[in-house]
């Protein structure tokens, strides 16, 4: 049995949602997740098709028009790989999935840590 908990609750640190995508992975993912993503399928928005083919170029040092909100993030994985023509879409699709881990971690309501899984085993042993 899966179990889905939803919870729209804003604070001034998170407005758009405190288990909604962090502004930090927006530039990915900004829309809600639903349950498919919840079943473990990435659904992303179909603006990152050709976003993800703009990052690629910028990262190649080649003519682009890469999202200003995609700029730091593909100077980090420059940072962090030796890209060439051959590898650049692995990269960039390994990293859209990372971040797109982070989405999931933001929008759980119970967290991956100590507290979140005592919590979590409570509310089960309540049902």
């Amino acid at each position: 049995m899966d179990i889905v908990l939803r919870d729209n609750q804003t604070s001034d640190e998170y407005p758009d949602g405190i288990f909604h995508p962090h502004n930090d992975v927006q530039h990915i993912k900004k829309e809600n997740i639903g349950l498919i993503e919840v079943m473990g399928r990435a659904i992303l928005p179909a603006r990152l098709k050709m976003e993800m083919k703009e990052v690629e170029k910028y990262l190649l040092g080649k003519s682009n028009k890469i999202a200003d909100y995609h700029k730091s993030w593909a100077d980090d994985i420059a940072a962090n790989n030796s890209i060439n023509s051959e590898n650049v879409e692995t990269i960039v699709n390994h990293e859209v999935g990372l971040v797109f881990s982070r989405v999931l971690e933001d929008a759980g309501v119970y967290k991956w840590d100590d507290q979140g899984q005592a919590a979590f085993n409570k509310f089960v042993s309540q049902i």
